[in-house]
């Protein structure tokens, strides 16, 4: 029997970690409020004392046991913000620009995972591995701009490939670059929402954060013989099956792990 999974929680965990970021900056910028009171940045430039303030976010950040890719954004956050506050810019620009990063790297807060993009070597790469199967159903978790559910749609027209992703430009733009292709068919939604249940290879590339779980889906959900393939992030405490080196200049590795008995 399968074990059910509830999707809820993979997204709960990632919302508790843009909790710990929002806290971590909220800390950070109180400190520096308490020091500048008592009189520690006298005479210290704005910027400098952002500064000391993205500096002090990030320890926090790296305490609380945030993701690596938080980081940057801990550190930068509140120096960005002041820098862009001297530019005298319209609201409307930021407004724009706040828009545009939602519709390409919002769905982040939600799922932990940044938008990373597969190339046709990689795409290349598990053709080549996967061979000449007919009918096979192949999911791309966080499909990205669609690059490999196109390459491998185009190089095995008899394949059904589908791609899941949740950030509005990126899914528009595959399925602009898969609008000819029947057999391929992208969708707009949370990958943690997504069935697992029907697909022969389901392949991701994603990040650390979400793989001991996305695992335990597979092994719910997957069927005994199928294969789950990771670019660049294993399973934790689980060796992959076969591993494939890529060659692109990404130096890229692809860990498969197939499906055992339950």
């Amino acid at each position: 029997m399968r074990k059910s999974t509830d999707p809820r929680r993979g997204s709960g965990r990632h919302s508790l970690a843009t909790i710990r970021a929002i806290l971590a900056q909220i800390l950070a910028l109180a400190t520096v409020m308490v020091a500048g009171h008592h009189g520690l940045f006298a005479a210290w430039p704005l910027w400098r004392i952002a500064g000391v303030e993205g500096a002090l976010a990030l320890i926090l950040a790296i305490w609380m046991h945030l993701p690596r890719w938080w980081w940057p954004l801990e550190l930068l956050f509140v120096p960005a913000v002041v820098m862009a506050s001297t530019l005298e810019l319209s609201p409307w620009w930021y407004a724009a620009a706040l828009a545009l990063l939602l519709a390409i790297y919002g769905a982040v807060f939600r799922t932990g995972v940044p938008l990373y993009l597969s190339n046709a070597v990689t795409a290349d790469t598990l053709l080549q591995w996967w061979g000449e199967r007919r009918k096979s159903r192949v999911l791309d978790i966080g499909s990205g701009t669609g690059t490999l559910v196109r390459h491998l749609a185009c190089a095995r027209p008899h394949w059904e490939v589908d791609g899941i992703e949740i950030a509005w430009l990126p899914w528009l733009v595959s399925r602009w670059r898969c609008r000819r292709l029947r057999h391929a068919y992208l969708k707009r939604g949370n990958f943690w929402q997504q069935s697992l249940t029907d697909y022969d290879l389901v392949y991701a590339f994603l990040s650390p954060v979400p793989m001991a779980e996305l695992w335990q889906r597979a092994r719910a959900q997957m069927r005994e013989g199928s294969w789950l393939v990771s670019n660049s992030f294993i399973v934790p405490d689980r060796a992959p099956d076969q591993m494939l080196v890529v060659g692109d200049h990404r130096d890229t590795r692809l860990y498969c792990y197939r499906i055992g008995p339950r």
